[in-house]
């Protein structure tokens, strides 16, 4: 009596894709305002590493090193499951500008994402209450502004197959919304494309016939996700 063979591990879980602002730390999505006379000047980008989020706010104090005060806040990864999020009041008043600006990120469904609002002192205190609101608020006029997309990670897939079964491979990849999609000929056909993790084990399952039947081959590359 021959071993039962030992099942499959599944693939992990993919990430799921969310929101995420389309400025580059280059071009970042600026909101200013001036309040009693202080000049706040919000800027947000785009941020997928804390190395990323703390380099742009270092270049900000490092470019204007006059300014009063570079308050900040950034959130790392996707926004409904990260701890990867901080936030600074840079010497305002405790709980007055950090804290207030990282909530409004909290409720704006974007991941990946620095908020740096930099203030210039006019002359007139505005309050605990009033820095609070200044600071939020220029969060929320930048976000009313920002452009985003969804961020979607993407496994790279590679498929070895006969010639009559390339057209119907392609659709099938096509139909899982595979990105960026490749082919080379020789006496197989091999495709090659970027297909988005949250679609990968249901495309597997499609092809799985033709694998078991030593139709094609294929390859994942997991750590590509």
């Amino acid at each position: 009596m021959s071993k039962p063979t030992a099942p499959q591990d599944k693939p992990a879980a993919a990430p799921p894709s969310y929101r995420v602002p389309n400025h580059p730390v280059n071009q970042p999505c600026i909101f200013e305002e001036i309040i009693k006379g202080s000049r706040f000047t919000t800027r947000i980008v785009f941020t997928p590493s804390v190395k990323q989020a703390k380099a742009f706010i270092k270049q900000l104090n490092s470019d204007e090193p006059d300014a009063t005060h570079h308050c900040w806040a950034y959130i790392v990864g996707n926004p409904d499951s990260t701890t990867l999020m901080a936030c600074s009041d840079d010497g305002e008043p405790s709980g007055t500008a950090g804290m207030p600006m990282l909530n409004v990120l909290t409720h704006s469904g974007l991941g990946d994402i620095t908020a740096v609002v930099t203030r210039y002192y006019g002359g007139t205190k505005l309050g605990t209450g009033g820095l609070a609101r200044a600071y939020s608020g220029g969060v929320k006029e930048a976000l009313s502004i920002v452009s985003t997309h969804q961020r979607i990670y993407t496994t790279a897939v590679e498929i070895e197959v006969s010639y009559d079964l390339q057209n119907q491979i392609r659709y099938l990849l096509e139909e899982h919304q595979a990105q960026d999609i490749k082919e080379q000929f020789s006496d197989k056909v091999v495709i090659m494309s970027q297909l988005p993790s949250e679609q990968l084990n249901s495309f597997l399952a499609s092809v799985e016939a033709y694998e078991n039947k030593q139709q094609l081959t294929i390859k994942v590359d997991h750590d590509s996700a």
